[in-house]
């Protein structure tokens, strides 16, 4: 059984659904409003879990009501929490959806998640020694991220960067990682000046660019490869790529092929956008299995 640490954010999603997108200074009619735990890192922990693994989420909430639930959410999900402590200076962070014309549109609020620091995360550096693999997003402070790919890189325990919000990080941060997967426009920021290709190319297996309905490229060392998304009916889009790294996460540490795992998670993040909700929609082992 894969051993996944995820060091992220978790916050609680507040969704409306919408015919269409409001312009600048227009109010629109929603047609509903929910809401639902959220978050990259937390979406990626549950992902993890429901795809097999077992998952130590590094993280941290604010002391409310919205806390509450995104803990309890994790415990019905079992993902370890030991490393999940509330803050009561900060409200739980959030997540502002709109869902309109097939994609999503988000307005994110850290809040608790700027208390993800490098103190905090010392504190869970076990963790992150025994896991097979690490996962972490930048939902929160850069400098975690940073300090996060120094211990990695200090106990030679695999990294896996999911850039997203997009943002420039350090050389340090891209040498340190073993896995980068960000989307065409994260990887326009994270190698500025160089076309795909050729940052493909001066990354080999660890660069992995995901290009929504055409699938995801990386160089294998002798070639460019594109594997192939699935086609299906999309219900909601949010938390696809979460479910993707997540995915590709765990089949990496159960000792999976590269292209084996990519595949393994393209899979994954198609049945994701079937169903409602960033988590709700996030498919368990055997629907992945069943569905290959």
């Amino acid at each position: 059984m894969a051993n996944i640490c995820v060091i992220g954010s978790s916050s609680m999603d507040l969704v409306v659904t919408s015919s269409r997108r409001p312009g600048a200074g227009e109010t629109v009619l929603g047609e509903s409003f929910k809401t639902v735990p959220g978050g990259k890192g937390a979406n990626q922990a549950v992902a993890a879990a429901r795809l097999g693994a077992e998952v130590v989420m590094i993280g941290r909430v604010g002391d409310d009501t919205f806390g509450t639930d995104i803990l309890e959410n994790f415990k019905a999900n079992r993902v370890n929490t030991s490393n999940m402590k509330p803050v009561t200076h900060s409200e739980s962070g959030t997540a502002h959806i709109i869902l309109a014309e097939g994609d999503n549109s988000i307005v994110v609020v850290e809040a608790a998640n700027r208390e993800v620091t490098p103190a905090y995360v010392d504190e869970a550096a076990e963790a992150i020694r025994n896991a097979d693999i690490v996962l972490i997003q930048q939902e929160i402070p850069e400098e975690t991220v940073i300090h996060v790919s120094q211990l990695c890189a200090k106990y030679k325990t695999p990294l896996l960067l999911n850039p997203a919000p997009a943002r420039a990080v350090p050389q340090e941060v891209i040498d340190n990682a073993s896995y980068i997967t960000p989307n065409e426009h994260e990887a326009e920021i994270l190698f500025k000046g160089m076309k795909p290709a050729e940052a493909l190319r001066q990354h080999p297996n660890k660069l992995f660019i995901t290009e929504g309905s055409k699938g995801v490229r990386y160089y294998d060392g002798n070639e460019e490869v594109l594997v192939p998304t699935y086609k299906v009916e999309a219900v909601d889009t949010t938390g696809a790529g979460d479910t993707f790294n997540a995915a590709f996460a765990v089949a990496l540490a159960e000792g999976k092929s590269i292209q084996v795992s990519v595949r393994f998670a393209n899979r994954a993040a198609s049945l994701s956008v079937t169903k409602f909700g960033a988590q709700g929609g996030m498919p368990t082992r055997d629907e992945v299995e069943e569905s290959l």
